[in-house]
């Protein structure tokens, strides 16, 4: 399936039963109810998919599970990440093989060093299969920052490496990126709380996270943010949207934002908080702050759209 890089696609989580082995099936009915909302197409894997907990086995049995689930309405996009070059390659070249329609390359993890060794690594999962590549850039979680220098280097050598998701929260990167590239990459904001802004600056994807528990609210928000940009949408409505949604979407930052966004999807009973350690459930101050801003935004619910 062709991937247009466009649109609100999620950063899938994972639920864990509670043994912490993967519920493969809620995954499955996860996803759907994504798409159901509006989502064009689901990246598993990463970051918020607790991904470098994940076996590489269990890897590609969430992607084989996602394409049985939506593969033939929506592209699977699985995150490409590892410790070693040579096990990113594998995972990259099983998912390929598993029907992923894209990959989202990572840097390594824990590693990081200059472009040279990072360009060697991500070259190498780029070039290891024949799939459209987003580079995910993201150094306040992996340290390492893909320059839009640097990406210029990868696209004349690469033809697909063709999107990136931009989540150094620096929305000058996007107008950056598109000064350099201009449209040769396709550039997705990976911060939820950035998204607005992001789109106005010239992005025309999202690699969402509250989406998980608010799906039809992040189609919504993204839609109107499109339609103000391109002189068609009613710029008040959005604001209005946009603030009631910012206390939520600031929950996808931070070392614990994968227990926020959990927390949120078992609030609105579409999850568990369930988290593999190291990561423990939120507690204390922190959960309490948490359910309030929950309880509020809940209580202020916009109507979107048929949940």
């Amino acid at each position: 399936m062709n991937v247009s890089w466009k649109g609100v696609i999620p950063a899938i989580s994972t639920r864990f039963n509670s043994d912490y082995s993967v519920d493969y099936d809620f995954v499955a009915e996860h996803a759907k109810w994504q798409v159901e909302a509006g989502c064009a197409g689901i990246v598993p894997l990463g970051s918020l998919g607790e991904g470098a907990t994940l076996s590489f086995d269990e890897k590609v049995k969430i992607v084989e599970t996602l394409i049985n689930a939506v593969g033939d309405k929506v592209p699977v996009i699985p995150g490409i990440a590892s410790l070693s070059t040579a096990e990113a390659v594998r995972l990259a070249q099983a998912v390929e093989k598993a029907g992923a329609s894209g990959l989202m390359v990572l840097p390594p993890y824990v590693y990081s060093t200059d472009w040279r060794e990072m360009k060697a690594h991500v070259a190498a999962v780029i070039g290891a299969t024949n799939l459209p590549v987003m580079l995910y850039n993201n150094p306040p979680a992996y340290t390492t920052d893909f320059l839009p220098e640097q990406m210029l280097e990868l696209a004349g050598e690469f033809a697909n490496f063709v999107a990136v998701k931009e989540s150094s929260a620096d929305v000058r990167r996007v107008s950056a990126i598109r000064a350099i590239l201009g449209d040769r990459l396709n550039i997705l904001v990976g911060v939820d709380d950035a998204i607005v802004e992001g789109i106005m600056a010239g992005a025309n994807g999202w690699i969402a996270g509250l989406v998980n528990a608010f799906p039809h609210e992040s189609v919504e928000l993204f839609n109107q943010a499109i339609a103000v940009r391109e002189g068609s949408g009613d710029k008040a409505s959005l604001e209005k949207l946009y603030y009631w949604f910012l206390p939520l979407l600031r929950m996808d930052n931070g070392a614990k934002f994968v227990q926020y966004i959990k927390f949120a999807q078992e609030t609105v009973g579409k999850g568990s908080a369930r988290v593999r350690p190291p990561r423990l459930e939120l507690a204390g101050d922190e959960l309490t702050r948490t359910q309030e801003t929950l309880a509020h935004a809940l209580a202020n619910r916009p109507l979107v759209a048929a949940r």
